[in-house]
């Protein structure tokens, strides 16, 4: 494996652990969300907390979607890399 391919599979690696550990934590914050919370103002510190969860969630989405298309165009990269290094072999 050349040093180029071995940089490509580090960095591709590394987006797909960003991108998983984003996607973890996005996932842990909506699980704490209330499915359903009463308008009553019984249930004011509920929807308060809800609100807070729902801006955290909010936060991180942006950058949930620009790695997702980062470990896409990755991983459309090291294909084609490897692609084109199989071709060679038979050449």
């Amino acid at each position: 494996m050349t040093q180029i391919a071995t940089v490509m599979m580090i960095s591709w690696g590394a987006l797909v652990v960003i991108t998983g550990a984003l996607m973890f934590y996005r996932a842990r914050l909506q699980g704490n969300e209330i499915d359903q919370v009463s308008l009553d103002d019984t249930f004011a510190r509920e929807r308060d907390e809800n609100a807070v969860l729902a801006a955290r969630v909010n936060k991180v989405q942006p950058a949930i979607r620009v790695f997702g298309w980062l470990v896409t165009a990755a991983t459309v990269i090291v294909i084609a890399y490897w692609a084109l290094d199989f071709i060679k072999q038979f050449k």
